[in-house]
């Protein structure tokens, strides 16, 4: 698929030595080893990676019911394996790879690379880090221009694209930033105008309840003039907040706290910091002996909240997280 661009840019920027590259399209894997590792090997059946001693990490690109069986039979194998995003279409089998994960003692992350976009990674730390005490309140509101997937089948026959193939990123975001903490329940609405180009809803809202604190998401993914993304972060003892005009583009994070406030750079950009990370966390996992930060185990809370979002989004009303364990999207 064109994402396997990005993963093969970024693992050839870090040095990670790829050896085989697998596609149903012979020519379209010669053509991603022709771009970026001319010495590795090339074949239409992904089984034929799978059974080389010489490779100990596999990294499954393919959509989701393409994907199963490939996680399954790589992990069975005794390979380490990232998945591409979003992990599984039914937590039911998400938990079972979990387990033969475990079995095999293997690891299995989820490619959730937005994690190691700039804004989201100063996030991330800085609120394990107790910056800004307890969260209170999160919210996303992006606006962006999504009208590229235009009469591309795999994206438009996506009916909950926004809140599924896209708002995963979010969901999952928050489940890192909430810190383990259980969700509540969820409440989303999409909605379709007529002179969208695309077939998708491309307005979505969400609202996530938790104990303690309410998140809420904004999503416009048919806005062609004025593009902005903005993140706030509101806790008991300060607030963090990022705005640019994308999601690939925010420059500083912007610091509220007793004693002063300030700007902080950031550097990089989600397209390379994201890919770089997903792997190369993947990789220290492996080597260190510990669970990766963006293990499946820890995605399947990612994946409740979703899953709760798009069951909202289609009866009109609040879901328990948790009730939910299919996408039906």
């Amino acid at each position: 698929g064109g994402i396997s661009e990005f993963h093969l840019r970024s693992y050839h920027r870090c040095g990670f030595p790829v050896r085989a590259i697998a596609s149903r399209s012979k020519a379209d894997a010669e053509k991603r080893r022709d771009e970026f590792f001319p010495d590795a090997d090339v074949y239409s059946d992904y089984r034929k990676v799978i059974e080389r001693g010489d490779i100990t990490v596999i990294d499954a690109t393919p959509h989701p019911k393409d994907r199963l069986p490939i996680l399954r039979d790589a992990i069975t194998a005794g390979k380490h394996v990232l998945s591409q995003k979003p992990f599984v279409l039914d937590l039911a089998d998400g938990r079972q790879l979990v387990e033969l994960a475990k079995q095999q003692k293997v690891h299995l992350a989820v490619n959730q690379n937005g994690r190691w976009a700039p804004h989201f990674s100063y996030l991330r730390n800085a609120i394990a880090g107790g910056l800004i005490g307890d969260i209170t309140s999160i919210d996303f509101s992006l606006q962006w221009d999504q009208t590229w997937i235009a009469g591309t089948p795999a994206f438009e026959n996506i009916h909950h694209l926004i809140l599924f193939d896209f708002g995963v990123h979010w969901f999952d975001i928050t489940n890192c930033l909430m810190d383990g903490q259980r969700a509540e329940s969820v409440f989303a609405e999409v909605k379709r105008f007529d002179q969208q180009i695309f077939q998708p809803p491309a307005i979505a809202s969400v609202i996530i309840r938790y104990p303690q604190a309410l998140i809420r998401m904004s999503f416009h993914g048919h806005t062609q003039l004025g593009e902005e993304d903005v993140t706030t972060v509101v806790g008991t003892q300060g607030t963090l907040r990022s705005r640019g005009p994308g999601l690939n583009d925010q420059p500083e994070m912007q610091l509220f706290l007793k004693r002063g406030q300030c700007s902080v750079p950031l550097q990089g950009c989600w397209f390379d910091a994201g890919f770089d990370g997903a792997m190369g966390e993947l990789l220290c996992a492996i080597e260190q002996n510990r669970e990766p930060n963006h293990s499946a185990a820890n995605n399947l809370h990612s994946l409740e909240l979703c899953f709760a979002a798009v069951r909202s989004a289609d009866t009109g009303q609040p879901v328990a997280v948790g009730t939910v364990q299919t996408a039906s999207h």
